[in-house]
């Protein structure tokens, strides 16, 4: 399996979108090694549109733009190597990628090829310009067997945006991970949206096959591409205990040359990069709701534990939330010790229920643990 856990990695688009170039994308490497985040468990540097020219060679192949990326991509794709991390690309399913540069439509086999043989290792593949009387799957089936017969291990990340329930056939073509909404900006509105609307998606998500709810805004703070008035640290924290709630793919959208103490601490948190990382692999779901604000989240963990987010969405309002034994699938009276992940607070041992006050727009993620006889 490419991808046994949800992959881990920085993306570009989020924040730099069209201003990308080679050294940034070193820095980043760098960055990565420099600052733990590949100790922490992130592994690919992705970039994202625009970094094509305007036209193939002569030879029908994709080249990156000369000005961005002079030396070309398999001399950044060894460098990205060299530091032990993994390499991702960009391309989409249409005639155009969605900012109008040559896409792969009629050339997946060539374009799969270019891409193994300057070492990627990773693909994001975009829906715009889709050719009409073509349907999604069989778009995605095309570059997906046209990866398979290039013989390079590539994990394939299926951006349809959810238009055509990629959850349903996304791994039958190929697919390690496939977006299941549109696209996320940094406002928490956005975040609450996609986020809590995975419920539901559960049954569809395992080792080598992910649910992708879109790419981390945490770190943003109304700066970069995709910036929308940017959101609190609680609200960040939301994010991304919601995302290892979800076995979601993480994929740092921030500037990670840059980042302040709390996005790197958040970021890097090994209770909840474990949580998301657990090789049972399942995702998140909600099992309880007061009045639309809120939640109750569980995700069993290989260990026999489950992992729990009290979810607090209301903008106002301190309330105690609840997670009762019977909603977890325990029986009432099983002991279980009840452990604050991002704290490290140990409750102590409870039995039928256990609950905790949460703040606005914030979170409190507990492990519960069956207590042996």
């Amino acid at each position: 399996m490419l991808a046994p856990t949800p992959p881990m990695g920085w993306n570009s688009w989020n924040t730099f979108g069209a201003d990308i170039h080679e050294e940034l994308i070193r820095q980043v490497a760098d960055t990565f090694v420099e600052a733990g985040l590949k100790e922490a468990g992130y592994t690919y540097v992705v970039i994202d549109d625009l970094w094509e020219a305007d036209e193939r060679d002569e030879k029908g192949r994709l080249v990156p733009d000369p000005k961005k990326f002079p030396s070309g991509m398999k001399a950044l794709a060894d460098y990205v190597h060299s530091k032990g991390l993994k390499f991702g690309i960009y391309s989409c399913a249409g005639t155009h990628t969605c900012a109008g540069k040559p896409a792969s439509y009629g050339y997946e086999e060539i374009d799969a090829q270019t891409f193994a043989e300057w070492g990627v290792d990773f693909l994001k593949y975009d829906f715009c310009y889709k050719p009409a009387g073509v349907d999604g799957p069989s778009l995605y089936r095309r570059m997906g067997q046209a990866l398979r017969a290039t013989g390079r291990p590539i994990v394939f990340s299926l951006c349809e945006w959810g238009s055509n329930e990629p959850w349903k056939w996304g791994a039958s073509v190929g697919g390690h991970m496939w977006r299941t909404t549109g696209d996320i900006n940094d406002s928490w509105e956005s975040i609450e949206q996609i986020g809590f609307s995975q419920n539901g998606l559960e049954a569809y998500a395992g080792p080598d096959h992910w649910n992708d709810p879109d790419m981390l805004v945490v770190g943003m703070y109304g700066k970069g591409n995709v910036a929308r008035g940017g959101c609190t640290d609680s609200e960040y924290r939301v994010h991304f205990a919601l995302w290892c709630l979800l076995a979601a793919p993480l994929m740092i959208g921030c500037d990670v040359r840059n980042m302040n103490t709390f996005t790197y601490q958040l970021l890097t948190h090994k209770g909840l990069i474990a949580i998301n990382q657990d090789p049972l692999g399942r995702q998140g779901f909600r099992v309880g709701q007061e009045w639309d604000h809120f939640e109750t989240w569980m995700k069993p963990l290989a260990d026999g534990s489950i992992a729990v987010g009290l979810f607090n969405r209301h903008k106002e309002w301190r309330r105690v939330i609840t997670a009762p034994w019977e909603s977890l699938g325990l029986h009432d009276r099983r002991p279980c010790r009840v452990q604050n992940v991002i704290t490290g607070e140990d409750y102590g041992v409870y039995t039928r229920f256990f609950g905790a006050p949460v703040d606005p727009h914030d979170v409190v993620v507990v492990k519960i643990t069956p207590v042996k006889d």
